[in-house]
């Protein structure tokens, strides 16, 4: 069915049948992301400026938060979600062949950041209930807990963090 891939689908016999995502599948995925790409909790990691880079981003992040960090299937939702919006915006907007992802973890605190070269900077655009696009900076003013883009020599770093409990 066209548009609902990987979403659970009812059986003949009323139930629903598994999806295509597992987070067994996700972690392996993850873990390969790693090994290719290097930690972005360790030091910046240099990604192609292409869409399907956004996926390994969003892989990178949640094998860092999750089994790395150790934190909440919740936290690590908004933020794959929110680096998604970043990595989108620095794809589409920047016109760079690469971006750097990184992560950082403070007490109480996690920290993700996009660097790009572009200094155009991002915009808190109004969004609408039907609007299909424009709202990667909104989703982020919504769910981070602080936000904010930090001008370079050459480019800048847009980043994001989100409270967490300390373990």
């Amino acid at each position: 069915m066209a548009g609902l891939e990987g979403m659970e689908q009812p059986r003949e016999d009323g139930r629903a049948t598994t999806s295509r995502w597992s987070p067994t599948v996700e972690d392996e995925r993850g873990w390969k992301a790693l090994e290719l790409y290097g930690n972005p909790a360790e030091a910046e990691v240099p990604l192609p400026s292409r869409p399907e880079s956004a996926a390994t981003a969003r892989r990178l992040v949640q094998v860092v938060i999750l089994r790395h960090w150790g934190l909440t299937a919740r936290t690590t939702e908004d933020a794959v979600l929110l680096v998604s919006e970043l990595v989108g915006n620095a794809v589409r907007h920047t016109g760079a062949r690469v971006f750097g992802l990184r992560m950082r973890q403070r007490r109480g605190s996690i920290r993700i950041e996009v660097r790009d070269p572009s200094r155009g900077l991002p915009c808190l655009m109004p969004v609408q209930e039907l609007d299909v696009s424009g709202r990667g900076i909104f989703l982020v003013d919504r769910l981070a807990d602080r936000w904010g883009v930090d001008l370079l020599p050459r480019g800048k770093t847009t980043w994001f963090e989100m409270r967490v409990a300390d373990r």
